[in-house]
């Protein structure tokens, strides 16, 4: 004898959910702001943004000899100070913090294990990686293209009478304030492909601050005419290019420099794609 079960009468059969990537990256996104880190990381990022460059700012003051500025803290991208390379003087600081912040949302979930959950709720594995990017990247460059702007905006009260003063209305001020933000952005969602790629916080850190910095000035050691024609594309030198008002001798174009940043970070990109898919958690 065979017995049929059948829905009860006047209720409605269970709903069945579908992974999609709107659905994933919904998912990711709440992962990201119920963490304390993401909003601690991310207010350091945009406090040293706004702080430093305001400071600099502020305490600037020209050249012994005329100079232009060239006795002021060094800016991104040329020797020569201007009012934008003062209002982004925290940028190197505040990608650390970006980069920190992709690192954690990617590598922390393989430090507590959660990632399992996240590889069984999402068994093509790809749609997390590509939603973790989406979500931090966005974010970033709109909190820290508000606060490069911020810098600015107060950089303009401490240099209100200098010969390098500028305004928003400026030839190229507002795409080197718009840069920042894109290069910030870039640089969490490589801190992103780093930990997953690494599946280690300290790891991806330690490599991220290495590309970033250490990197270019270890390659000074190089004979002069190979430095000289690879130093442009490292990493962090392309990057700094995005924002720099003026570019100094041998530099790359902004256009450039984006294109050769973005290259290297869907190079790191790739790489975490291909040990997600091959490798398990």
């Amino acid at each position: 004898m065979t017995t049929t079960l059948s829905p009860v009468p006047g209720t409605a059969a269970p709903a069945a959910y579908k992974v999609t990537g709107v659905r994933v990256l919904r998912s990711e996104w709440a992962k990201f702001w119920s963490l304390r880190s993401s909003w601690i990381t991310l207010g350091v990022a945009v406090v040293l943004l706004v702080a430093l460059g305001a400071i600099a700012s502020a305490t600037y003051s020209p050249g012994a000899a005329g100079d232009g500025g060239n006795g002021g803290p060094p800016g991104p991208g040329a020797g020569t100070q201007d009012a934008v390379s003062l209002a982004l003087l925290g940028v190197t600081f505040a990608s650390l913090a970006a980069g920190v912040l992709g690192v954690l949302l990617a590598a922390g979930e393989y430090s507590t294990g959660m990632i399992r959950s996240t590889l069984a709720a999402v068994p093509r594995r790809l749609p997390v990686l590509w939603s973790k990017a989406a979500v931090i990247g966005p974010v970033i460059l709109v909190v820290t293209s508000a606060g490069a702007l911020a810098a600015f905006a107060l950089g303009t009260l401490g240099l209100r009478g200098e010969e390098i003063a500028l305004s928003l209305g400026d030839s190229g001020v507002l795409r080197s304030l718009a840069g920042a933000g894109v290069y910030l952005a870039l640089v969490a969602v490589l801190g992103v492909a780093l930990g997953m790629l690494l599946r280690s916080s300290a790891g991806a850190i330690a490599v991220l601050v290495g590309v970033l910095l250490i990197l270019p000035g270890l390659a000074s050691l190089l004979p002069d005419s190979l430095y000289d024609t690879i130093n442009p594309y490292f990493p962090g030198n392309a990057g700094s290019a995005v924002y720099a008002l003026h570019q100094s001798s041998g530099a790359l174009s902004p256009g450039a420099g984006l294109a050769v940043f973005a290259g290297w970070v869907a190079l790191a990109l790739a790489g975490a794609a291909l040990r997600l898919v091959r490798t398990d958690a």
